[in-house]
């Protein structure tokens, strides 16, 4: 907050209740009034300023500074890390290689429960940290379809399976760009990744159950159960020592790669007495064999990525760009003019450092596989970028507009508002934190945008209720995740792959309940962690 006060009506329901139009604007503007994500975060912009500027007294040059920043921060990190995710996946279905990687998982098993868990599990949760952004779902409930499974319950399956993953999307970005929102008590992405791990691991050990009860029963369970165990088991320690010890980045990378080979390996030896289909008039198509060589080849740009971002998110890496490091001088620091604040007593500045960026991580990740690719050349991967930034500019574009709104919200002080409004509820407001990010998802579409919107509040909350604010900016995050399974963006892209347009309602009502009761856990689960923390 860069203002002398978060009350400018003298009355703490009133000055609340204006803090939050912005936000219930942006709700509407997507809901009722039906606007794309772009034109709702322009309006919701302008609305916030004209609220900050006059009533909150928020200073002109730190309104500017702070629509700069938010677009900076849009655009560095956030965009360098979506446009180089998604060119990578690109790149390796330009040279044939993410083919050779989906023949390699549909060549472990004929059973589709074991498939479902390969593919609607672990390659789901793979492809959700390498790319997100609706990759994995479409991609995906595909590829279940084109096994053999009915195409809406694909969809329904993919999302369902989502949940494990969503967290962490796109290298962390989800939870990496609390970074990027100085909230209140200085919450940072690594403790957020660590809370959120109490929850998460719960969820994740369980979702590999769901699955095969959705589509086989307590039947598929017992027949499976060795199988549903190692996916569980390895999945779930995995990604809960990755987040705790390490951080968001290759949450979604590491544990559904080791899961998918633990799992194929286990399945090569111990398959279900039973094979399992759908579908029993429905052959499997034929797959195309491919020697070891040729998939260890196949599946190198991702062995590659997480090796060289595994580099570059350790301390020691780190410490080579922090003041008086060896490598500190590509570090650049500016300050924006004319947002000095005599509450803060420092003006606002953005940090450029080019080789540090976990985007940079993943460039150099593509050059290494355009360099090693007999198929793809640099003038490819030009063609390829292009493609990708066509796709993404206007996403990323709505991310800057979102992370503007944020900053303005955050320095004028009507976060702070908000969040003494919703502090009266006092030590209940845990139980309904995770409500916020479910909302969030659910109209945005976006993990992102949600925390992006909704983190500042629940920080300031924590602060004001004496709660753990990594806590309620985690349950933001993991509540956003139950509201992917039902968000209109992943419906329609969920539809769109399987080629069900038109049948995203009854796509809907599928995955509801399952969201709801996802939702209601997390409640009740953050409630109680509050007491402890």
């Amino acid at each position: 907050m860069l203002v002398h006060s978060f009350n400018p009506f003298g009355n703490l329901a009133l000055s609340s209740l204006i803090a939050a139009i912005p936000i219930i604007l942006f709700l509407l503007c997507l809901t009722v009034f039906k606007m794309k994500g772009i034109y709702a975060a322009i309006t919701t912009l302008v609305v916030t300023l004209l609220i900050a500027l006059p009533f909150f007294k928020l200073p002109g040059g730190i309104a500017t500074g702070g629509v700069i920043e938010g677009f900076y921060q849009g655009i560095i990190p956030i965009g360098y890390i979506v446009i180089m995710a998604v060119l990578l996946y690109k790149t390796t279905q330009e040279s044939g290689q993410f083919s050779t990687i989906q023949d390699s998982i549909m060549s472990i098993s004929q059973d589709q429960r074991i498939q479902l868990l390969l593919i609607g599990f672990a390659f789901n949760g793979f492809l959700e940290g390498a790319a997100g952004f609706g990759v994995p779902i479409a991609i995906c409930a595909l590829l279940l379809a084109q096994l053999g499974f009915k195409p809406l319950q694909a969809a329904m399956l993919c999302l369902i399976a989502n949940a494990a993953s969503g967290a962490f999307g796109a290298i962390g970005i989800p939870v990496g760009i609390v970074n990027t929102l100085h909230l209140p008590g200085h919450v940072e992405a690594m403790s957020v990744s660590q809370v959120s791990t109490l929850t998460l691991a719960i969820i994740n050990f369980i979702i590999p159950f769901l699955l095969i009860f959705i589509i086989d029963g307590f039947k598929g369970i017992k027949e499976t159960l060795p199988q549903i165990l190692v996916a569980s088991i390895t999945y779930t320690v995995l990604q809960g020592l990755i987040t705790v010890f390490v951080g968001p980045e290759l949450a979604d990378i590491i544990p559904p790669l080791v899961t998918m080979g633990v799992l194929a390996v286990f399945s090569k030896k111990f398959q279900p007495k039973n094979i399992f289909r759908i579908q029993k008039d429905v052959k499997p198509e034929a797959v195309t064999p491919h020697s070891g060589k040729e998939i260890l080849y196949a599946w190198s740009p991702f062995i590659i990525l997480t090796v060289i971002v595994m580099i570059w998110s350790a301390t020691f890496f780190k410490n080579l760009f922090a003041p008086n490091g060896p490598l500190s001088a590509l570090v650049f620091n500016f300050n924006l003019p004319g947002t000095y604040s005599d509450v803060a007593h420092k003006p606002i500045t953005l940090s450029f450092n080019f080789i540090g960026q976990t985007g940079t991580a993943i460039l150099l990740t593509i050059i290494i596989t355009v360099l090693m690719s007999k198929k793809v050349n640099f003038g490819d991967a030009g063609r390829l970028f292009v493609e990708a930034f066509k796709e993404l500019w206007l996403p990323i574009l709505t991310i800057c507009f979102i992370l503007a709104i944020s900053k303005i919200t955050t320095y004028g002080g009507l976060s702070a508002a908000m969040g003494q409004g919703i502090a009266k509820a006092g030590g209940v407001f845990p139980i309904l934190s995770p409500i916020l990010g479910w909302i969030g998802v659910f109209m945005t579409g976006s993990v992102v945008n949600n925390n992006s919107l909704f983190a500042p509040i629940q920080a300031s909350v924590a602060q004001q209720i004496g709660t753990s604010a990594p806590l309620l900016v985690g349950a933001n995050t993991v509540g956003g995740v139950a509201a992917k399974l039902i968000s209109p963006q992943s419906i329609a892209i969920a539809t769109a792959a399987v080629k069900q347009v038109g049948k995203e309602s009854e796509l809907l009502k599928m995955t509801l309940k399952y969201s709801v009761a996802l939702l209601i856990f997390i409640c009740i689960w953050t409630f109680i962690l509050s007491m402890f923390m």
